[in-house]
């Protein structure tokens, strides 16, 4: 199954507390690259949010966002820690000191202090089984709907594919009568040019000539190729670093028939092929 890098997920649900909502956002990037932003009474939650995460997906930027709205219960429980208030006014006493035009802290800012406010409503146990379970259920939203936009991203290369395989096998039954046409060519202007060739070497030549110019290998290759994306696109796990290695050998290819190109049809097929390479490059770059 294909999937891509682009995705998005959330859930809210009423937990030990209050109500906890989780938000994961997903875009394409070469490798995962977690971006965590979690409410300050959440932040001890952070290692095992990673390790879920990337449990689950294999590459793109994720954001994650967790926050937890206290109900009113756990509201009027909260006190302050005064001995962290403490901390803080000698501290802000001490700069204003040295520094008599800071501003002094604002009560704002004191409440905002990680650990001024405790809680002893808070179950940490309870509500950390509750965030691993909410998070296990955005995961799973978030992998459904990378899958749905996989299958669109697959259904276009396979596509692309198609129209690949078409140029390929037009162009296939003309190369013979292309090449001796050519061939036969280059005899009559080498014997107007030089009268007293030696038709052995001449001959000789027009064969390597003929064998540099033989494409039948190329577009074999490209044919393995294409056959090679399928099955990838069709197999598990993340497919997105070996289809873009694919590409690059599908080009190498479509390059090499357009220089041994000896024939106008030739080479529109060999542009045709790297247009269609092109497009399906653009779509794999979001393909985990």
């Amino acid at each position: 199954m294909t999937f891509s890098m682009t995705g998005f997920a959330s859930l809210e649900r009423e937990v030990s507390g209050g109500t906890l909502i989780i938000e994961l956002r997903s875009v394409n990037h070469r490798y995962l690259e977690l971006h965590m932003k979690l409410d300050d009474s959440l932040r001890s939650f952070e290692p095992m949010a990673r390790e879920l995460i990337a449990a689950h997906l294999g590459r793109g930027k994720v954001e994650c966002r967790m926050s937890l709205m206290r109900s009113q219960d756990a509201a009027k429980k909260a006190e302050l820690d005064v001995s962290i208030v403490q901390q803080l006014a000698k501290l802000s006493a001490d700069v204003q000191l040295h520094m008599p035009a800071s501003a002094p802290l604002t009560v704002a800012d004191i409440l905002r202090w990680p650990g001024v406010v405790m809680s002893d409503g808070i179950d940490t146990a309870a509500l950390g089984d509750q965030v691993r379970a909410i998070l296990e259920q955005v995961l799973q939203d978030m992998s459904a709907a990378r899958a749905r936009e996989g299958a669109k991203l697959a259904a276009v290369i396979h596509e692309r594919l198609a129209e690949m395989e078409r140029e390929v096998a037009q162009v296939k039954p003309l190369l013979p009568l292309q090449v001796k046409a050519y061939q036969e060519r280059l005899v009559a202007k080498l014997q107007e040019a030089l009268k007293s060739v030696d038709e052995e070497r001449l001959r000789q030549e027009l064969v390597l000539f003929a064998q540099r110019v033989d494409v039948d290998e190329e577009l074999t290759r490209l044919t393995a190729h294409i056959e090679e994306v399928k099955r990838i696109l069709g197999a598990k796990g993340a497919a997105g670093k070996r289809l873009d290695f694919l590409m690059q050998e599908l080009n190498r290819e479509a390059n090499t028939l357009g220089s041994k190109s000896v024939s106008t049809e030739v080479s529109q097929t060999a542009m045709a092929l790297k247009v269609l390479i092109e497009q399906m490059r653009e779509q794999i770059q979001n393909i985990e």
